[in-house]
């Protein structure tokens, strides 16, 4: 991967661990297991915030994806994705039930 540019390595990375070991982010395999998607979301989420200011540079831009990645992952280690809420149904504040009277229109 030495010869591809940071944007074509990453593109052969296609699970979490593979982007964790990518960045040199040391993980605990049980923390990844049960909240990889999560993770990987709040990697995006982070990168969509600061997308304006990402440096041009490969090296810069692999620092920066580091210390999100990181961040990302410390985020589940303290917490859990209920906490986080970084999916949309945990984020709704009831449950979605819709009852038989309400589907007759009654």
């Amino acid at each position: 991967m030495n010869d591809l540019s940071l944007t074509e390595a990453m593109e052969e990375l296609s699970s979490a661990e593979d982007f964790l070991n990518f960045f040199e982010v040391g993980f605990d395999s049980s923390v990844v297991h049960i909240n990889r998607l999560h993770i990987m979301q709040r990697f995006h989420d982070y990168l969509a915030q600061v997308e304006a200011q990402l440096p041009e540079s490969d090296e810069a831009l692999r620092m920066v994806y580091q210390r999100l990645l990181s961040r990302a992952y410390d985020d589940f280690v303290h917490s859990d994705a209920q906490t986080e809420k970084v999916f949309k149904v945990f984020k709704q504040s009831q449950p979605g039930f819709v009852s038989v009277d309400q589907l007759l229109g009654s």
